[in-house]
């Protein structure tokens, strides 16, 4: 995927790619930034200027975090920082400010969570010669429906990422444009609410917006296509990462919510393509490999989730 290189002015390229990234995912660590920016960088010491950069420009600012004996500083934008990207135009706006408060908050993990998962993706496109870089995930961009089954209410899904992939296939001569619904659970929520935005994204897959008639006629509305395709040429695939937890903790939660899928009677006939993994095996293994236990239908870890459909090409 395209990734700009202009950014707040007066700094260098690695600085300005750093702030692009902060402002489009808000809060990332320093060894989250060398992954994404400078992985050809066998030590992260010139990036880490970079962001001094950035920092005594105002435009950047930090708290510690410690993890494993270590400490790792997390970046964000300053409101200075998120208007001189937002000046440079390459990047669609977003009107969340992150804050020292909201970076040392209870959703520091979720966020950071969030962008391993979007990284774990970066890497493994670049082992396979696909396409996905530092800036092709969006995170919680809101997506209008109603949903029959709460008739009368204006619902609002919201995915923890929409992320764009494009797979490469040099012997066939293909470039497959694969885009993902990403919902990353930190076992923090119950397994019902989990079960609830597989609901969710089955309800938006068949919402279809009305048109009222002429005014004054009694004429019945008229109905458009669905509210999903004027954003995307195939329905997004849905991935359910967990982590947070054990690898035998998350496997049986993984089998709780397939569960809870089952006996949902909305999703006994959806087309919904949804699967779940474990942060874990999607970090260690790849998305290529059979890491993807579908949420509907039969109990076999399948490989499909990087086998681009015949119809939808980059």
């Amino acid at each position: 995927m395209p990734y700009p290189h202009s950014g707040p002015t007066g700094l260098g390229q690695v600085a300005q790619q750093a702030a692009q990234v902060l402002y489009q995912h808000r809060l990332v660590s320093t060894r989250q930034l060398h992954r994404l920016i400078t992985p050809h960088h066998t030590r992260s010491e010139y990036l880490r200027r970079q962001l001094h950069t950035l920092r005594e420009a105002g435009l950047a600012e930090t708290v510690g975090r410690r993890r494993s004996g270590q400490t790792d500083l997390l970046w964000w934008l300053t409101e200075k920082g998120a208007t001189a990207v937002e000046s440079a135009g390459l990047l669609p706006q977003r009107p969340y400010r992150m804050s020292p408060e909201a970076a040392l908050g209870p959703l520091q993990d979720h966020t950071l969570a969030t962008v391993e998962t979007g990284l774990a993706m970066v890497e493994w496109a670049r082992r396979l010669g696909h396409e996905c870089g530092p800036l092709d995930w969006s995170p919680e961009t809101a997506h209008h429906y109603r949903d029959e089954a709460r008739p009368g209410e204006d619902l609002a899904l919201i995915p923890d990422a929409v992320l764009n992939y494009v797979h490469t296939d040099a012997e066939q001569r293909t470039r497959t444009l694969l885009t993902y619904f990403v919902e990353v659970d930190r076992t923090q929520m119950t397994i019902a609410r989990l079960a609830q935005k597989l609901h969710a994204y089955a309800a938006y897959r068949t919402y279809t917006p009305t048109q009222p008639g002429p005014r004054g006629a009694r004429t019945p509305r008229r109905p458009h296509t669905e509210a999903w395709r004027s954003r995307y040429p195939a329905f997004p695939r849905l991935l359910i990462v967990l982590t947070g937890a054990a690898e035998s903790r998350l496997d049986r939660r993984a089998a709780d919510l397939r569960s809870l899928a089952a006996s949902d009677p909305a999703l006994q006939h959806t087309d919904l393509r949804a699967g779940i993994t474990t942060l874990s095996k999607l970090q260690d293994l790849g998305p290529a490999a059979p890491i993807f236990l579908p949420a509907l239908g039969p109990a076999e870890p399948c490989d499909a989730w990087l086998r681009p459909p015949a119809a939808v090409a980059a």
